[in-house]
């Protein structure tokens, strides 16, 4: 599916960053003459510094911001819209403030993920693609995002929710309106990925780590 880009009059004239000192860490990460290799983390930042500055909704990355990039990496500018537009991650037009990236991949189907997919729909009031009403939710499809021992699961923004089912999917989404903390990671009684009826192996090691 081709990224969505936000119109012309969303599009802010400029774009600075503001933790500049975030920025020269990033830049430290790679030799003076690599410092293309950059761009990813820096866009990366692009969005974490939008979602502190939006009033409604989520961060994403201007058209300013990549052009700032290439400035900051002495790149082609094309160069940085190219992996903006690549990667999923990446997201180029407003967004909910509570981006949930819904995996229906193999395992994550084969475990109801279409049903999750629905639940979402239904409790936000907005299809995949689209972002609600009230600027809280925005729903993406999105392919394997590597839980999935633990499937159907889903990411929102940057926290993983695992073992999930319609019920709990809406209940998620409830405490999210209304500004409730969410267990994040498995929504049964799980530890991390281990067997959902407990270790089988390892029970000493698995008793030390507290998973039992």
């Amino acid at each position: 599916m081709k990224p969505r880009i936000a119109p012309p009059e969303l599009q802010p004239a400029t774009f600075t960053f503001k933790d500049t000192a975030k920025v020269a860490d990033i830049l430290s990460r790679y030799p003076a003459d690599k410092k293309q290799s950059a761009v990813m983390p820096l866009l990366d930042l692009v969005m974490r510094q939008m979602a502190a500055e939006v009033k409604e909704g989520g961060g994403w990355i201007p058209e300013a911001a990549m052009e700032e990039i290439a400035r900051i990496c002495e790149m082609p500018r094309i160069k940085v819209f190219e992996v903006a537009t690549f990667y999923s991650m990446y997201i180029l037009a407003p967004i909910g403030k509570h981006h949930i990236q819904c995996c229906t991949t193999t395992p994550c189907w084969l475990r109801g993920s279409a049903d999750i997919v629905k639940a979402c729909e239904e409790a936000t009031g907005c299809h995949v693609g689209e972002t609600s009403q009230d600027k809280l939710f925005t729903i993406s499809e999105v392919e394997c995002l590597g839980a999935c021992v633990n499937a159907p699961m889903v990411q929102i923004n940057d926290e993983y929710y695992e073992d999930l089912t319609p019920e709990r999917m809406k209940e998620i989404i409830a405490a999210l309106k209304a500004g409730q903390d969410v267990p994040k990671g498995p929504q049964i009684k799980r530890h991390s990925s281990m067997s959902a009826a407990g270790p089988t192996t390892l029970i000493e090691e698995a008793k030390k780590a507290g998973a039992l």
